[in-house]
């Protein structure tokens, strides 16, 4: 597998339009987190040092090193969703013949199938920490770059929403009921969360940029 994060943006976006498995929606939903993690970065590198925010200033490089950890993690997704959707794309070409075969491919399909959705769960674990970031940033960044946090935002809402969307896909095939209840359980009350929180940002952001 290609180390996609090196690839330029626009052998991304082409190869994303080809019919190639990879990358697909997880993989663009790692690489828009990890743009929205980048921008509350950005927030960050243009408050701190800035007078008129030195009470602040502890709380933004603390965001700063939180913000920089949570974009490489994001960015890693990308290779990851890649490398873990492989084995289940095998197992669709697996013979079914008979009633061995079929066995057979099913037992894989359930272990791929769970492999499969390990990027796109930590994507929404990461995305909701990233949010959390942007919250802070609203009230203690730049007010330079305001409009920064409401885009990181929008970014990180998407990744949290799409990489829910690339587990739903997947959890939906998987026979484990234990397993399936423990994802729902843990991440429909961080994605109800995640989203209520972001759509707060943003409109807190719209309200100081209004004119």
């Amino acid at each position: 597998m290609s180390n996609i994060p090196q690839w330029s943006c626009e052998k991304f976006a082409d190869e994303t339009f080809s019919s190639a498995p990879v990358p697909g929606g997880g993989g663009v939903a790692a690489l828009v987190g990890s743009i929205g993690a980048a921008l509350a970065g950005m927030v960050c590198n243009l408050t701190t040092g800035k007078k008129k925010y030195a009470q602040y200033e502890a709380d933004i490089q603390r965001i700063t090193g939180e913000a920089r950890a949570l974009m490489n993690e994001l960015m890693a997704q990308i290779d990851r969703d890649a490398e873990n959707f492989y084995p289940l794309s095998q197992c669709y070409g697996l013979p079914a013949e008979t009633d061995e075969e079929k066995a057979v491919k099913e037992q894989k399909m359930q272990s791929a199938l769970k492999v499969a959705i390990t990027a796109p769960i930590d994507i929404v674990r990461l995305a909701y920490k990233a949010i959390a970031l942007h919250k802070e940033l609203a009230e203690k960044g730049s007010k330079l770059a305001v409009s920064d946090v409401g885009c990181g935002v929008l970014c990180l809402k998407a990744a949290m929403q799409c990489g829910w969307l690339n587990v739903m896909i997947n959890l939906k095939s998987i026979h484990d009921k234990d397993f399936v209840a423990a994802v729902e359980g843990e991440l429909k009350p961080m994605l109800a969360e995640g989203e209520a929180m972001a759509d707060a940002i943003y409109a807190d952001v719209a309200a100081q940029l209004a004119y």
